[in-house]
Formats: structure tokens, C-alpha cells, sequence
């Protein structure tokens, strides 16, 4: 049986409503913003990202998921997104996060 293509183990984390204190611990509000209308957006992570949703929906299809695949989250949840992964993310409520990165690089978007 032939494995699936080397992005099937980038796996991404959600947290539904963390208890303040692990926010806390994380010191999320220290963190910068970054928005986005609603659409759908081409992102690949040069780095692991870490984020907290204030506001929206999205759901996250890694490229090569066939649309079959995705992962969905949106306001209060705390999400981890592994370094490596190229995803669509398709924004049905506008999104509002605090985000941080492991590295100093930041995902390249090819939308247009």
C-alpha cells in the first residue's frame, strides 16, 4: 500500500476554548494581529504558527486533501499549525487572531 504524499503527517492542532490560564501561560495578548475578509486564501508555513481566533470561521484543506480533508475552527479556539504545510484556507466569517510564529519567517501567500 503506497503512503500518502509527505504532507499527511502535518497534522494540525485544535484547542476548543482553552481555560484562560494556558492563554495566559502563553501570553497571547503580547502577540501580534493579523485579519482577513471572508475568501479563500493559498498559504503555505515556512514556520510552525501557533494562533488564537478573537472572531471567524475557516476551514483549512491541506493541498492534495482533494477537498475530502479539512480541519475546521474558528472564534475561541487556539490552533497549531505545523511547519511545511500548504493549505487552502476557505474564511466564511471574517477572521480576527493573535498569532505567533517558531521562527522569525512568515507564511507566503500566492493569493491574488
Amino acid at each position: 500500500m503506497a503512503a500518502d504524499s509527505s504532507s499527511s503527517n502535518l497534522r494540525i492542532i485544535v484547542e476548543r476554548n482553552p481555560p484562560e490560564s494556558r492563554l495566559a501561560e502563553l501570553n497571547i495578548k503580547c502577540w501580534p494581529k493579523w485579519g482577513c475578509s471572508p475568501g479563500k486564501y493559498q498559504l503555505k508555513f515556512d514556520a510552525e504558527e501557533t494562533c488564537y481566533l478573537l472572531k471567524g470561521k475557516v476551514k483549512v484543506y491541506p493541498k492534495g486533501s482533494g477537498g475530502s480533508d479539512f480541519v475546521e475552527f474558528g472564534a475561541g479556539d487556539l490552533v497549531t499549525i505545523p511547519k511545511g504545510l500548504s493549505c487552502t484556507w476557505d474564511v466564511s466569517l471574517a477572521v480576527d487572531k493573535y498569532y505567533k510564529f517558531e521562527s522569525s519567517s512568515t507564511p507566503s501567500s500566492s493569493s491574488s
